[in-house]
């Protein structure tokens, strides 16, 4: 370490001291070879209280000011211009790394210690449109697509120079496009690939893993994973060594954020279809125990952070043993049936179903009485008109959700009234005002309807109307939860639109190819945002069994759902 350097170092720690950061040592006096760096120790104790009688630091003027004096004086430090930085005032960012003190740059070998200090990990993701129907790649056909024998890959400059650095090499494969054109770059495209900053995805983006590990899953292991980033704070390391600890990484006073992935800011929600736990459905529950439906898809439950269910069906002290064959449609569940309920993990309920007054207003309130016991909030219906149109509210890691619905049918669909139960009708003026409202107030709301029932996987003009409304007024999320057969999507002002996600738990076993296909969707917030949407697909084995679909199977959904959505 040079002498300017030194006496730079000096006024930094001395300057950091005056400001009770951190103590430093004694430095080391001027001697006929390089004088030691001044660096802190593990055992300095914490707030700084000064020794008695501590030694002056050299170079140091009593009137010197708690920032260094003049641009060019002070330690420079060249950051790369993807990451925030947050330097202090006794410190100058560098425009070019030759001319910088210390720099923080990516680190391509993780395993050298002598390559600075790791002080930084940025995550990025391998993103193609939307409506693309392979999920998954290998790190070796990564690999194969840079070295130009796979598709087109969309960077923007940031992007593709830290790539060109961690890869080793150019890639004759790669098109540069600012970072605000490649989203629509690549719906144009549709096979080419793009690579984004985790924190740069959005729903219309969809995530391939790689090796099976992708960032928007909460069980991401970032050591076993690709397209990983690190960054190092690299120059002598005298100088590096006392930056970081003044500055340690992870703290309040962190140089550069640690990471532009933190799992404690990510939550998952599922939206799933219809669940009405009647009929064959019962029938099997009865036979084969109250858990059996749920047997193959737990996981995909269980794993949600705050999971929803749409029971469409009111529970009943006096609820007859289950009918297979039961011809009427007005229906009741035994309460023995919340256990699958319970299992599953359900931390919300909607009652927007049209089946919710079946068994009258008494079996209505002991419903109520049931979900409020097991502490499962209720929207879309409920005692009465007012209560039953509340979003719910919940908060997650800083997320922050409401959830709110109706019945797009009305009539005698809807039976909630000023002072009786039901579900509630769609009053639409309120419900956009309070959309908005909540959207204004940084909610991310999910509004999910019951609503008219076609057997397609299209949709007609006047429900896509009715979805778009609420997107229009600032849902992130419009959910169809009637449907007995999956429908498309659109993405429409920001919002995404699922117009049906099929059945969930209930017994249209045989009756079509669409009755036994549906979508369990899982939403990822991060952050306060909307950042992607996976979409699970199961398939019936019985009348009250769903099981994750075969590749086979899942192409052919994607593909029909995709196909009725004009992509």
């Amino acid at each position: 370490m040079g002498p300017r350097l030194l006496s730079l170092l000096a006024l930094l720690l001395t300057t950091a001291c005056s400001t009770s950061v951190l103590p430093i040592s004694d430095p080391q006096p001027d001697g006929p070879g390089p004088p030691a760096a001044p660096l802190l120790t593990s055992a300095t104790p914490t707030p700084f209280q000064p020794d008695p009688a501590p030694t002056a630091v050299p170079a140091v003027d009593a009137a010197q000011p708690t920032s260094l004096p003049a641009a060019g004086t002070g330690i420079r430090i060249w950051i790369d211009p993807v990451l925030p930085a947050n330097l202090p005032p006794n410190l100058l960012q560098a425009e070019d790394r030759a001319q910088a003190d210390a720099w923080i740059s990516t680190r391509p070998d993780r395993t050298q210690n002598n390559e600075g200090l790791l002080v930084s990990e940025w995550i990025f993701a391998l993103v193609v449109p939307f409506p693309t129907i392979s999920d998954e790649i290998s790190a070796e056909a990564w690999d194969e697509a840079w070295a130009g024998n796979g598709p087109e890959i969309l960077l923007s400059a940031d992007t593709y120079r830290i790539w060109v650095e961690m890869m080793g090499r150019e890639s004759p494969a790669v098109r540069v496009l600012s970072a605000e054109t490649l989203l629509d770059a690549a719906w144009e495209a549709r096979d080419a690939w793009a690579v984004v900053p985790f924190t740069e995805l959005s729903p219309r983006w969809k995530v391939l893993a790689i090796d099976g590990q992708s960032p928007v899953h909460k069980e991401f292991d970032a050591e076993n994973y690709t397209l990983r980033a690190p960054f190092a704070l690299q120059g002598d390391p005298g100088l590096v060594e006392a930056l970081a600890a003044l500055y340690p990484p992870g703290s309040s006073q962190e140089l550069v954020p640690s990471g532009n992935r933190d799992p404690s800011r990510l939550t998952t929600v599922a939206m799933t279809g219809v669940t009405a736990l009647v009929r064959a459905t019962a029938f099997t529950m009865e036979q084969q125990g109250m858990r059996y439906p749920a047997r193959d898809i737990a996981s995909w439950l269980q794993s949600a952070d705050i999971l929803h269910i749409s029971n469409e069906v009111p529970f009943a002290e006096d609820c007859p043993f289950p009918n297979p064959v039961q011809a009427n449609v007005v229906f009741c569940s035994d309460a023995r049936y919340l256990e699958l309920l319970e299992y599953i993990g359900t931390d919300v309920v909607e009652l927007t179903g049209d089946h919710f007054h079946d068994w009258g207003a008494d079996a209505m309130y002991y419903t109520l009485d049931l979900y409020s016991e097991k502490g499962w909030p209720v929207y879309g219906g409920g005692a009465t008109f007012d209560q039953g149109k509340q979003p719910v509210r919940l908060e997650h890691h800083g997320n922050r959700c409401a959830f709110i619905g109706c019945n797009g049918k009305g009539g005698g669909f809807a039976r909630a009234g000023a002072d009786t139960p039901g579900s509630v009708r769609c009053d639409f003026d309120w419900m956009e005002g309070e959309i908005e409202r909540l959207s204004s107030e940084g909610i991310l709301v999910i509004a999910s309807f019951q609503h008219f029932e076609y057997y397609s996987y299209g949709v007609p003009d006047g429900m896509q109307r009715d979805f778009r409304r609420l997107a229009q007024a600032g849902a992130v999320v419009v959910s169809g939860s009637q449907a007995h057969h999956p429908h498309g999507f659109q993405f429409w002002e920001g919002g995404l639109l699922h117009f049906g996600l099929g059945n969930t738990f209930f017994d249209q076993y045989g009756i079509s190819l669409g009755t036994i296909q549906a979508f369990v969707d899982r939403h990822v917030f991060y952050d306060g945002r909307h950042l992607s949407t996976e979409l699970l697909t199961m398939m019936f084995e019985d009348f009250a069994r769903p099981r994750p679909m075969t590749a086979a199977e899942r192409r052919q959904l994607l593909q029909s759902v995709f196909s009725a959505s004009g992509w």
